[in-house]
């Protein structure tokens, strides 16, 4: 269902419905921005909409946010770039209705009525978990409109072949894994820590921002039916690997937390297969949250990116030692 909002310009500079109060818990030193919100019809989807410029589109997957990007945010507007951060529904500071679908080919139909309703074009994509296949998902649809890809940890095949996967999907998909995801929220509470290659990294207080939009086991939905989609959205995951040519040719960079115990090396190599010509950056102490966990350098080298000063595509990549990033 297409986003309903008065007009385009009514959706890019302020919010198309009244926007409801900001929760306690967020922190708003952290997250100073103003969120937007458009109806979905099923929902109303809250958005960070700052700067101008080219645009840049930061898709999260779970159980994140637009929390996970905010300090990318300020540094692209400095470098002259309209940032877009979404609230996939279910997620962040967007609703989470019952009745609504939540599986990742959803999360893309509705990211991509936004993307439409915002009128934007020559954009950049940065995808993380499972914000690939729901961002790229968009570039496949609409190549003429996304002009470089960011990949960060992530995939875009079915991944029935991954043993590890598999057993965790089909754990998930079980009663057992309904109680794990809804009653003792198992997504953010002990997967996000288990994800990263240092869990001294992950602050408490930024940990609350990952549990706190998930109070109930209502709520919680969202992340179980992500969860059972690991395998169960595989047909979707395989229509979109078919199409993967038309990403070739396009600018990308390829930003790997290579302690990912995830989507670890071999995910980078099937990436590198598939975009031979992207700039590839190997973060070498980082796990699979590095907008968390290397700040500095996911900062440094998407500016550096999309400025065109990069290394060239096609160069081998770039490894790097990290010290603990500051929270």
């Amino acid at each position: 269902m297409p986003i309903s909002a008065p007009t385009t310009s009514a959706v890019a500079s302020g919010p198309a419905t009244p926007a409801p109060a900001l929760p306690p818990w967020l922190d708003r030193a952290a997250y100073p921005f103003r969120p937007r919100h458009v109806e979905t019809g099923e929902g109303r989807l809250s958005y960070v909409d700052e700067g101008a410029g080219p645009p840049v589109v930061l898709v999260h997957g779970t159980p994140t946010w637009s929390f996970l990007y905010r300090r990318l945010v300020a540094p692209l507007v400095a470098a002259g770039h309209r940032v877009i951060a979404p609230d996939h529904l279910g997620f962040g500071l967007s609703d989470r209705p019952a009745h609504a679908a939540y599986r990742p080919e959803d999360h893309a139909r509705r990211l991509a009525a936004l993307l439409d309703a915002l009128q934007l074009r020559d954009l950049t994509l940065v995808v993380h978990d499972f914000g690939g296949p729901v961002g790229l998902s968009y570039a496949i649809e609409r190549p003429e409109r996304v002009a470089r890809l960011v990949v960060l940890n992530s995939w875009l095949w079915p991944l029935d072949d991954d043993a590890r996967i598999a057993r965790g999907a089909r754990l998930a998909g079980s009663a057992l894994g309904r109680v794990l995801y809804t009653r003792l929220n198992a997504s953010p509470r002990w997967l996000v820590p288990a994800g990263f290659a240092d869990r001294a990294r992950l602050e408490r207080a930024v940990h609350r921002h990952y549990l706190a939009p998930f109070p109930d086991a209502a709520s919680r939905r969202p992340l179980w039916e992500l969860a059972r989609a690991l395998l169960g959205a595989s047909v979707w995951y395989d229509g979109l690997w078919r199409r993967r040519e038309r990403l070739r040719g396009k600018p990308a960079l390829l930003l790997w937390g290579m302690r990912d115990p995830t989507f670890g090396p071999a995910y980078l190599a099937r990436w590198r297969e598939a975009l031979p010509d992207a700039t590839v950056v190997e973060l070498a102490d980082a796990g699979h949250f590095v907008p968390e966990e290397a700040p500095a350098e996911m900062e440094r080298h998407v500016v550096a990116f999309l400025r065109g000063t990069a290394p060239g595509r096609g160069q081998p990549p770039h490894h790097r030692d990290l010290g603990p990033s500051a929270g």
